[in-house]
């Protein structure tokens, strides 16, 4: 197993083998050999435009401009290495040595340490040094000095310069190593800082998966959207309350939910409450909160949807838990009587001296049993809780069907019912439960309509693409009560005489067993059901 080596420079927390260098380290090296292009070119124009009038050259021109010359000549090599990427601490090594030499020859060329030229190496040190992160950098400050201190005490010995200005090399020199040590420094906070960055955005990473999980799972729908409407995140309850989106992403959402749009402009544009969460109703079952991105409602939202049906179902299965264990064990000790009574009324019946009177009365009590015993089936039933077996059928051949047994039990012409097909869908539902809630509907339209052609309608249809099959059953009676529309799916409330109060109540609960709803939707004639279900 290899190990790696220490000294390797460490980018975004991640060691990054010498010979593997990111683009940014290449990137400056190139801009690096530029400005190397740039002084040379500099330099060369300004010796053929004023000659040997400046200082630089003023020893030996020819020595300066030869040198000047294949200065540009290898910058322009150094292009070409930079671009095939060949081992990069080789090539910043040799571009830095090569600066060293050619500008300690054109000190040399133009009169010693006096000229100048010398300051040029403080920027090639600095920007070796940040360029390599700050490694090699004290080496190349190191090898400056030597050879500023070389060149000038060459000049001493063949020259005869003056030796004060060792004085002025001996600073240079301490530049040198103090710029150096500036870049090293540098270089290192500026390392620290990328692996602080690298940190910060693994964690910001690891917070949005985060976030992602937990709205994915939550029992409320999630949108998020931004100042300009736009959908940036949703979670899949989002989904099954408002449609489908088929992962499209950049979605308005006055193109995916015109209501809920509408809600939010009016939230956005409520100059109260800036900071605070507001929850509204945008349906009979689905209430709403937006709470503001930031400090402001302008930026962008985060818009909760809470099914209602969800809750109010809880409740409902909390208030009536001990109801149902209560009333199937007065169930079970009702029928025993129950039966004896009704029983013992058919016997009374067959007596063959019995007065008008007593015939009425003996009606009475087996219509009653009946009656009583109809309520305790239902209440077995519901505590029973038959298990759902879903498949796919055709709603409106179903339909068809399911009418003509409907009218042959309950004697009367088809001609009272009739289809309106706005699609021919199929369901996921299982068909006794199906049969059930149809029949309870069915008869309760039967009972409250006027009996005449088409008095009852069962409109088919689908809504959110498809995915949902829409059922209505209509009739032309005098409608619901209004006192009476909110416990309409409430267990033992009925406005019929004689009824046990629990058909619509178990219509729901076994719509909900299969993935569907029920509701009662209110119109200007009539009344009228909706079941929501799935489609096959």
């Amino acid at each position: 197993m290899s190990v790696a080596r220490t000294d390797q420079p460490w980018v975004t927390g991640v060691a990054v083998p010498a010979g593997d260098r990111p683009d940014a380290f290449w990137r400056s090296l190139f801009f690096f050999n530029v400005y190397r292009l740039i002084v040379a070119v500099l330099l060369l124009a300004g010796t053929a435009i004023w000659g040997n009038t400046l200082q630089f050259g003023s020893r030996d021109i020819a020595t300066f401009v030869i040198t000047v010359g294949i200065y540009v000549l290898f910058s322009i090599a150094s292009f070409a290495l930079i671009k095939i990427r060949w081992r990069f601490n080789l090539q910043l090594t040799l571009q830095v040595a090569a600066d060293i030499v050619v500008i300690v020859i054109l000190i040399y060329a133009s009169n010693g340490v006096s000229s100048g030229l010398g300051l040029l190496l403080f920027t090639t040190l600095a920007a070796a040094g940040l360029i390599s992160r700050g490694r090699l950098a004290l080496f190349h400050a190191a090898l400056a000095s030597i050879a500023v201190l070389l060149e000038h005490t060459y000049e001493v010995l063949k020259h005869d310069a003056n030796f004060a200005l060792y004085v002025q090399a001996g600073l240079l020199s301490g530049g040198y190593f103090a710029t150096a040590w500036l870049a090293h420094t540098l270089a290192r906070r500026a390392l620290a800082s990328e692996q602080l960055a690298a940190r910060r955005e693994i964690d910001l990473e690891n917070m949005a998966q985060v976030n992602q999980l937990v709205i994915r799972d939550m029992q409320d729908g999630v949108l998020v959207v931004d100042g300009n409407g736009v959908i940036r995140q949703f979670n899949a309850r989002a989904e099954r309350i408002l449609g489908p989106l088929r992962g499209q992403r950049e979605v308005l959402l006055s193109d995916y939910a015109q209501a809920l749009a509408a809600r939010l402009e009016r939230w956005r544009n409520d100059a109260t409450g800036l900071d605070a969460a507001s929850e509204t109703t945008l349906n009979r079952n689905l209430s709403v909160r937006f709470v503001p991105v930031g400090k402001s409602r302008s930026v962008g939202a985060v818009i909760f949807l809470e099914d209602r049906t969800r809750v109010q179902a809880e409740a409902r299965q909390m208030k009536l838990a001990a109801l149902g264990r209560l009333t199937a064990n007065i169930a079970h000790e009702i029928r025993n009587p129950l039966g004896a009574i009704s029983h013992a009324a058919e016997l009374l019946q067959e007596e063959p001296s019995i007065s008008a009177t007593t015939t009425r009365l003996l009606t009475i009590i087996h219509d009653n049993s009946g009656r009583l015993d109809r309520m305790v089936n239902d209440v077995l039933r519901l505590n029973r809780g038959d298990r759902v077996q879903r498949e796919n059928f055709k709603a409106v051949d179903y339909l068809k069907t399911f009418i003509d047994q409907f009218c042959q039990i309950e004697k009367i012409p088809p001609e009272i019912f009739e289809i309106a097909q706005i699609a021919d869908p199929e369901v996921l539902f299982d068909r006794n439960h199906f049969n059930q809630v149809m029949w309870n509907l069915c008869r309760n339209a039967l009972r409250h309509c006027r009996r005449g052609k088409a008095s009852i309608r069962i409109v088919v249809g689908t809504e959110r693409g498809g995915s949902v099959v829409k059922l209505d059953v209509i009739d032309d009676g005098s409608g619901v009560p209004a006192a009476v529309r909110s416990q309409l799916f409430e267990p033992f409330v009925t406005t019929a005489t004689g009824g046990t109060g629990l058909g619509l109540y178990i219509a729901r609960e076994v719509c909900e067993a299969n993935g569907a709803t029920i509701e009662y939707v209110e119109s200007s004639g009539g009344a009228q059901f909706t079941v929501l279900c799935r489609a096959g």
